[in-house]
């Protein structure tokens, strides 16, 4: 990951390095740097030379050392709203309809970008997360599932190639993941939802890998209003079973005593 640096730029050299690693995603939030000693070897340069491209680093609110623990990648997706907004889109419900709007034009986009600009290491990357889905959904094992599910969108966002779009996504998946618009639980809790987003997700990857941005997108687009129906099919029948619920309770209290 770390090349040997420009000595005529010495300390900023090594600056310039870890800051393109950390805007291009390659160093994540909460990721531990190498030692002193095994980065400035990889780095080529002296231990005080990157100690002065650390400090700056840190000053940068870039990195951030942790007593007896080493050197990490600070937090730098944050909140895409503070958490009064996140609270008022939890008490309307409403707003996952916007919610899904703006997922399906961004991914559809992301999608379309990583069939033209997706590396081999990305497409590699997308058919070994299907491959695990694969493997999960034979088991049952419905988290490890959900979890790669959100890993897939992360892929396909990195596959892209754009870093503002790749930060965005991923402030977007963390409110996912955190199950601020809806609980993902739900989702494959529905008796074939699991079999057609492991499809989806399988179709998204191919049209990727055969370089087909116009499928992609659609495959894309196509998967995020798949979801927002389910959902939505799942909350009426939740609707429905409540008012049976209710109504039962109330036939049962008032039924004629024998």
């Amino acid at each position: 990951m770390f090349q040997p640096v420009d000595h005529q730029k010495t300390a900023d050299a090594a600056v310039e390095q870890i800051e393109n690693l950390i805007l291009k995603g390659v160093l994540q939030s909460g990721d531990r740097l190498p030692s002193e000693r095994d980065l400035a070897d990889q780095m080529k340069v002296s231990r005080p030379v990157l100690r002065d491209a650390l400090k700056t680093l840190e000053e940068r609110d870039l990195i951030e050392a942790r007593r007896g623990g080493g050197t990490f990648v600070c937090d730098l997706i944050g909140p895409i709203f503070s958490e009064a907004v996140v609270q008022l889109i939890a008490r309307h419900p409403s707003a996952i309809s916007d919610y899904f709007e703006f997922r399906r034009g961004i991914e559809g986009q992301a999608a379309s970008q990583a069939a033209v600009r997706a590396a081999p290491s990305d497409i590699a990357r997308l058919q070994e997360i299907v491959e695990q889905m694969q493997a999960a959904h034979e088991i049952g094992d419905l988290h490890t599932e959900s979890r790669l599910d959100v890993a897939f969108h992360h892929a396909v966002g990195e596959a892209a190639h754009n870093v503002v779009m790749l930060h965005t996504l991923r402030s977007c998946y963390r409110l996912l993941e955190n199950g601020v618009f809806y609980n993902r639980g739900r989702l494959y809790d529905h008796p074939t939802a699991r079999t057609e987003l492991l499809q989806q997700h399988r179709a998204i990857a191919e049209a990727i890998g055969d370089g087909d941005p116009v499928s992609a997108k659609r495959y894309s687009e196509e998967h995020i209003d798949y979801v927002r129906a389910t959902l939505a099919e799942a909350e009426q029948l939740d609707q429905r079973e409540q008012l049976a619920g209710l109504r039962r309770s109330k036939s049962t209290k008032h039924a004629p005593r024998s």
